[in-house]
């Protein structure tokens, strides 16, 4: 039987039952109201509120401009919406490095202002003080490993991480780490499918893969690329079910051929 089908919203709780039994987790971004009722009706377990919204909402090259008060009001969006699927919120760059108590009130206020379930941070032991101070409030934090977005300019690329033994190793620490703080899971990004499979397997808390092969505990995507509304992004590890940006440029073009020729609005469109 389905772990996830028979509770009536998901929690942390579920998801480690989840992985215990084998089943997987399905998790997937939103930033807005409209699209998280459809995801969250579909049956996803988890939405994640991302700070990918920089990218795909407002158009930056990186997530390193996006403010606190904007995740915030991503996530009062996508939360009036969801009925059953757990919310997880990315700490946008700025709100945790480095200060935990800056961390600690960065979380208070996603949860406070918008009702989210969860927090998620990037990195590991180099943050376990502010992951410690978020947890000794009671509010639960996913971990992040592997390419961590936030960190590009210090990267540089983004290349597949961990590739080298002595950063494989650091992930394995930095994942036990994690979860030894009491992280509730952790999301593997781009990293060897064969390092996810082994991570996966020493750690009780659940892995949720992004570009790290099929032997996590569940499987994460931007909900733009996976529906085609994003164009130019093409990762090998992104598969598109639909191609919505041709399909909405197709409609829009239709509508102003109407528009111009007089075919819209018709006398069965008017009062």
């Amino acid at each position: 039987m389905s772990v996830s089908k028979e509770v009536k919203r998901i929690t942390t709780h579920v998801l480690r039952s989840m992985k215990d039994s084998g089943e997987k987790i399905s998790m997937l971004t939103s930033y807005d109201y409209s699209m998280a009722r459809i995801v969250d009706e579909a049956g996803i377990d988890v939405i994640l509120v991302g700070d990918s919204a920089s990218n795909v909402m407002a158009g930056h090259e990186t997530t390193l401009p996006i403010t606190l008060d904007q995740m915030i009001y991503h996530a009062s969006s996508v939360i009036r919406a969801a009925k059953r699927s757990l919310i997880v919120v990315d700490l946008p760059f700025g709100t945790y490095q480095g200060n935990s108590k800056k961390a600690l009130a960065s979380a208070i206020r996603i949860m406070k202002e918008s009702g989210a379930h969860a927090v998620k941070l990037e990195g590991g032991a180099e943050i376990k003080t502010s992951i410690k101070r978020i947890l000794s409030a009671g509010v639960p934090v996913m971990g992040h490993l592997g390419l961590t977005p936030q960190a590009i300019y210090k990267f540089g690329t983004y290349t597949v991480r961990a590739r080298e033994e002595e950063e494989a190793e650091k992930l394995i620490r930095d994942a036990l780490i994690l979860e030894k703080l009491g992280c509730f899971a952790i999301v593997l990004e781009k990293i060897p499918a064969k390092l996810a499979k082994k991570v996966s397997e020493q750690l009780s808390i659940p892995t949720i893969g992004i570009g790290a092969g099929p032997d996590t505990d569940g499987q994460v995507l931007v909900l733009h690329d996976l529906l085609g509304i994003t164009k130019d992004f093409k990762p090998r590890f992104l598969r598109r079910y639909l191609n919505l940006f041709d399909d909405i440029k197709g409609a829009v073009q239709h509508y102003i051929k109407d528009v111009k020729s007089l075919d819209f609005p018709n006398e069965k469109e008017q009062y």
